[in-house]
């Protein structure tokens, strides 16, 4: 017997305080997930289009056999020699591509994409001797201290600290300076710029840019191929490093690469990864050069128990040896190319979807009130999120005005998947109306 949604909800408060956020209207009390598929605590089924971190597939049996065989044989941390973190991080940067000069070779393993990511700046930090970072004004890369005050969404109470600086996140839809293509990445380039010489003239210096290099919490906007090269050579000119958060796009969610900085066409100095990488186990990386980790080995003294113990290595290579064996970065593409297919069809007959965008598996919609004045419709696309809960499908929201669907279903799902997907969101938009 389970107990009821109020109940739960009233016992969250009390144990876990205040603010302990979930999603939808009507909270999911979830106990099952196979595949695409998760159950609630009434038996309801619902097509999972939204939660990342099972990448190749809740309860993927090769890598729940892959967990409970080294779980049930040694789990320690890495101040002890084992195989596991040696053959991972081999396999792990085997798909990484990079200048001969410098490698995207080496690694570190952590629990969490915010402990990567924090890694991450003290690396830059120990290459460059400076702190300032320069990050997108509606980002996120976690909730350390540190990563905390790169985000203007979810910042802590005393704010960002001095030596971060904010630009204006691309946005395709509406474009910086008015005009799209290769004027966009030179106006996102120029933003950059300001921010890097305001650095340079400050106590901290200039670091790094972090970015999402598929801006997924941006809104994931359509850019022109090359968009980012000219601020990566404005990075570089000025003695700073790029650090890629992959957490997101990465292990081939886009279809067309296997991670999110290939696609954007650059070389990036550090990468960070996350969520998808163990299917729900907690383990999370930093990819570099032997340059870079060297001059964080030498500058921090750091350690992490639990990051590259043996089980969670054994989960992030099973998670791996899914992908290549079961075709899945293909068929990220295939289902992501039909998706959006069908979401193109679905905005000649709805004026509500403004734009339809996106990569292989991580693809969505933004709505508008008006296609002419392209105005948000904020309100609307929540009503939507929760409906399409309501008829047993699940997605979210998210972007510069939280006006664009997020569909961002593991890598098992498929064309039929994406017809239910489809058929449902038709029958949501004929129905909640574009105005309370």
């Amino acid at each position: 017997m389970t107990r009821d949604t109020s109940d739960m909800l009233a016992d969250r408060l009390r144990l876990l305080g205040p603010n302990v956020n979930t999603f939808y209207d009507n909270p999911l009390h979830l106990v099952k997930g196979d595949g695409v598929w998760v159950w609630d605590a009434a038996g309801r089924k619902y097509l999972d289009c939204y939660n990342n971190v099972p990448h190749v597939g809740h309860c993927h049996p090769d890598v729940v056999a892959a967990i409970t065989r080294q779980a049930s044989t040694l789990n320690t941390h890495t101040r002890y020699l084992h195989e596991g973190i040696l053959r991972y991080v081999e396999k792990l940067t085997a798909t990484f591509d990079a200048p001969s000069s410098t490698p995207l070779d080496t690694a570190i393993m952590a629990c969490t994409g915010s402990e990567a990511n924090d890694i991450a700046l003290r690396m830059a930090t120990a290459v460059t001797g400076q702190r300032g970072v320069i990050a997108t004004d509606h980002t996120y890369h976690g909730n350390t201290d540190a990563v905390a005050q790169l985000s203007m969404t979810n910042p802590p109470p005393t704010g960002a600290g001095s030596h971060v600086r904010h630009v204006p996140a691309p946005d395709s839809y509406r474009p910086l300076g008015g005009e799209g293509g290769m004027a966009h990445a030179h106006a996102f380039a120029a933003a950059v710029q300001a921010q890097i010489d305001a650095l340079a003239a400050s106590e901290h210096g200039f670091s790094a840019l972090i970015i999402c290099p598929y801006f997924c919490n941006e809104g994931f906007p359509n850019l022109c191929d090359g968009f980012l090269v000219p601020t990566v050579n404005a990075v570089r000119a000025a003695g700073g490093v790029v650090i890629a958060d992959e957490v997101q796009p990465g292990f081939g969610r886009l279809g067309s690469h296997f991670w999110g900085y290939q696609k954007a066409g650059i070389h990036p100095d550090i990468v960070t990864l996350g969520k998808p990488m163990g299917n729900g186990h907690p383990v999370a990386g930093v990819v570099t050069s032997h340059r870079c980790m060297t001059a964080f080995r030498e500058s921090f003294r750091y350690f992490n128990t639990f990051g590259g113990n043996p089980v969670s290595c054994a989960a992030a290579e099973a998670v791996l040896d899914v992908i290549e064996r079961e075709g899945l970065v293909e068929r990220a593409r295939d289902s992501g190319d039909y998706a959006r297919q069908g979401l193109q069809q679905l905005a000649t007959k709805h004026d509500c979807i403004g734009d339809v965008r996106g990569s292989g598996l991580f693809f969505g919609a933004e709505m508008v009130l008006d296609r002419e004045t392209r105005e948000p419709a904020t309100a609307f696309t929540n009503r939507v999120a929760n409906a399409m809960r309501d008829q047993g499908v699940l997605l979210n929201k998210l972007g510069i005005h939280y006006n664009t669907l997020k569909i961002r279903p593991n890598l098992q799902f498929t064309r039929e998947h994406a017809d239910l997907l489809l058929d449902t969101l038709d029958g949501v938009l004929s129905r909640v109306p574009l105005q309370p």
